[in-house]
């Protein structure tokens, strides 16, 4: 497109499908980045409520995580002693049974 041979008033029109058309991915790539996040929160069993619970208060300010126990919510099988709260990175041996193709539903305490 040669923007050169077009006139003020093309060009603004052109500026305006722009804007409209930027506005609209824009909305686009937040509704994908929150099915992303819901998908997410669901592969690992966090129910999204406790994720927007938090309010990003990770190690900062207003945050006692001293003396604070968590409950297993994910525990092995056939073997007791792997247990999972459910928060941070997934533990080895609940990647694999995922991708093992089992649910994790069925590791749920």
């Amino acid at each position: 497109m040669d923007l050169s041979n077009m006139s003020v008033g093309d060009l603004r029109n052109l500026q305006e499908q722009i804007k409209q058309e930027m506005k609209k991915r824009e909305v686009q790539e937040v509704q994908k980045a929150r099915e992303q996040i819901l998908a997410i929160a669901q592969s690992v069993g966090v129910p999204l409520k406790d994720l927007l619970a938090t309010g990003g208060r990770g190690a900062g300010k207003g945050s006692s995580t001293k003396g604070n126990t968590v409950a297993v919510r994910f525990r092995h099988p056939d073997n007791e002693s792997q247990q999972w709260t459910g928060r941070g990175r997934q533990p080895k041996w609940v990647k694999e049974w995922v991708e093992g193709g089992k649910s994790l539903d069925k590791l749920r305490v």
